[in-house]
């Protein structure tokens, strides 16, 4: 099968597989992929599973007919990819093997031999000529092996990228591709989040235009949309809002009291609901559903002075894949001493940014009037941003939310007619109370400077803490003059008709300019409030926070050459053009300064 004109498929798909890596339930099977690259010289890209040695020698002789491969590029030791080497080694005795140094000692472990006699060790950088294909290895340890490495072919602009944007299910297999890709990446990858993150600064750099991972499907179309969610997958973030309950029961009373929660979250303005009954549901998806929305309850029984095992199993499952950047619930039931809430309390210690609501429910056996009170103050407190971002349930004049203004850094939005724009803004500041008069300052190089100067109308949304890189990426490195920064979002609006967001802020004013000040560089809008809602109570984040706790340290450290100030991304090099446009955030020479 044709990816490329030089590029052929030539793996398999495995339909008989019931469990991947024995724990994981495969209900449409699995691919192991492999490609080969026809030029003057052939690269074979990986290997398949130890099941299917015949069937893919057979692909590799009927694509290559008379000629034979002259590399075998290794790049996961993983036996479902790994598992042929050897074999393919006996076909084909004059072809050289290329993988990392760390691929070449487990070969030792798994066969034997680490074939010193024919083989190419590469490491970071790394090229390998085949004619007018040269292919460029990048390492990629710890995604999810410490060998592994991806490879990018210039001519095709193809990323062969390992385990990467892999999913379950066979290559052809009618199914949505993000569905099975996160319970994929959250169960086997979830863990190396940093690493990931890594991997994909060096993809930033890539002119890429096809994704050839080892499962799942060729990627060939929007490939923003996948690498937006491996963004947010290996950022920790939530991917949508909504509230996950996972429970235990026993006798069904703890049951009763998820499901009247669930109504009574409906009911109160949450966008999505989900409920796994840990005993009976697909542990994996149930994670995978964890890290997907930005809230979790979870509830269950005491059991021997401790919680019952379904429940301690998931919690261990989030704990062990850096679960974080979350608000958790906790519903404990007990007939004479429950213990369940400080045991998965405690069971999160070591995880990052979790943040466990006021409200504990305790069930003394069943539902009763206490019991009941306390679920809806819970809800009250879980849904209190969802009620504040619907219209017909909001404060829509609580000037708390001017409390929410400082030093900080907002999002500033508006709308050019066409399409919905955002910036992000660190000048916001209350200039009068009686009225209620509110300074927003803007560079004119900015498009939303041209956009609002224009429509008179903004939204400042007040960002809270737990706004990760990914929302500075994307409203601060591009111009809205020509992307679309809300492309992949549902809008919430303003009585204004403008957006604010639906996530990682605590308030957002509705501004009407009424007057214009020309700073030379900047101009200075200032706006009386026309709509203002407080959405939670967590604390705005400043400057200074961002600077020490969300912006990403450049990896320096035994580089020469120069790092972006805004982005922290490191031009190896000794001198810097100065036309240089960083691949990251798109901000020229100007911003960059030698590493120290």
């Amino acid at each position: 099968m044709f990816v490329t004109e030089d590029i052929r498929y030539i793996g398999v798909n495995d339909r008989k597989i019931d469990l991947f890596e024995g724990q994981y339930k495969v209900p449409n099977g699995m691919s192991y992929n492999s490609y080969a690259i026809l030029d003057e010289k052939i690269a074979i890209m990986d290997t398949v599973d130890k099941g299917f040695t015949h069937e893919w020698l057979d692909n590799i002789q009927n694509t290559l007919g008379s000629r034979k491969p002259d590399y075998l590029v290794v790049q996961h030791m993983e036996p479902d990819h790994s598992a042929n080497i050897f074999n393919f080694a006996k076909a084909y005795p004059e072809c050289t093997i290329v993988s990392s140094a760390k691929a070449f000692a487990m070969m030792q472990n798994f066969f034997g031999t680490a074939f010193e006699d024919r083989r190419i060790v590469v490491g970071e950088g790394d090229t390998l000529s085949l004619g007018k294909h040269t292919l460029t290895f990048v390492t990629a340890p710890m995604v999810h092996w410490p060998e592994v490495i991806v490879t990018y072919d210039s001519y095709d602009k193809v990323l062969f990228s390992a385990d990467g944007f892999g999913k379950f299910g066979a290559w052809d297999a009618d199914e949505p591709w993000a569905d099975e890709s996160r319970r994929y990446f959250i169960g086997i990858v979830g863990k190396y989040g940093a690493q990931v993150q890594a991997l994909l600064k060096k993809a930033a750099g890539l002119d890429i235009a096809m994704i050839c991972p080892l499962h799942g499907p060729v990627l060939k179309e929007n490939l923003g949309y996948y690498l937006n969610l491996y963004n947010t997958w290996s950022s920790y973030q939530p991917e949508e809002e909504g509230i996950v309950i996972a429970y235990t029961s026993v006798y069904g009373h703890t049951r009763t009291a998820v499901m009247q929660l669930a109504d009574k979250l409906k009911a109160n303005g949450c966008p999505k609901v989900v409920i796994h009954d840990l005993a009976r549901c697909d542990m994996a998806l149930a994670v995978a559903d964890a890290f997907r929305y930005s809230k979790l309850v979870l509830a269950t029984t005491t059991y021997n002075a401790e919680i019952f095992p379904f429940m301690r199993t998931f919690i261990n499952h989030l704990v062990e894949r850096n679960f974080q950047s979350r608000t958790v619930a906790l519903v404990e039931n007990g007939s004479w001493a429950p213990l369940a809430a400080k045991v998965m309390r405690e069971m999160f210690a070591k995880s990052k940014n979790i943040t466990f609501t006021d409200t504990t429910v305790k069930i003394l056996s069943a539902l009763n009037d206490d019991s009941k009170a306390q679920l809806d103050a819970l809800v009250n407190e879980l849904c209190k941003e969802y009620l504040a971002q619907q219209s017909d349930t909001a404060n829509k004049n609580d000037l708390a939310a001017m409390f929410r203004l400082g030093y900080g850094l907002y999002v500033v939005t508006s709308n050019d007619g066409k399409k919905d724009n955002g910036l992000i803004v660190n000048t916001v500041t209350q200039v009068t109370s009686t009225p209620n008069r509110v300074a927003v300052t803007i560079n004119k190089q900015n498009y939303s400077h041209h956009v609002i100067k224009q429509t008179g109308i903004m939204n400042v949304n007040c960002l809270t803490e737990e706004a990760p890189f990914s929302v500075f990426e994307r409203f601060g490195f591009q111009s809205g003059r020509n992307a679309d920064k809300f492309a992949d979002c549902t809008p919430l609006r303003s009585d204004n008709g403008l957006i604010f967001l639906p996530r990682n802020i605590n308030a957002f004013l509705s501004l009407k300019v009424e007057q214009y000040l020309d700073l030379d560089t900047h101009g200075m809008f200032i706006c009386s409030v026309t709509e203002a809602r407080v959405l939670s109570d967590k604390p705005t984040m400043t400057y200074t926070y961002y600077q020490d706790n969300v912006k990403p340290k450049p990896e320096t450290e035994g580089k020469k050459g120069y790092v972006c100030k805004i982005c922290g991304y490191v031009y190896e090099g000794d001198t810097l053009p100065e036309d240089f446009i960083c691949p990251l955030c798109k901000h020229g020479a100007a911003d960059f300064e030698p590493i120290a």
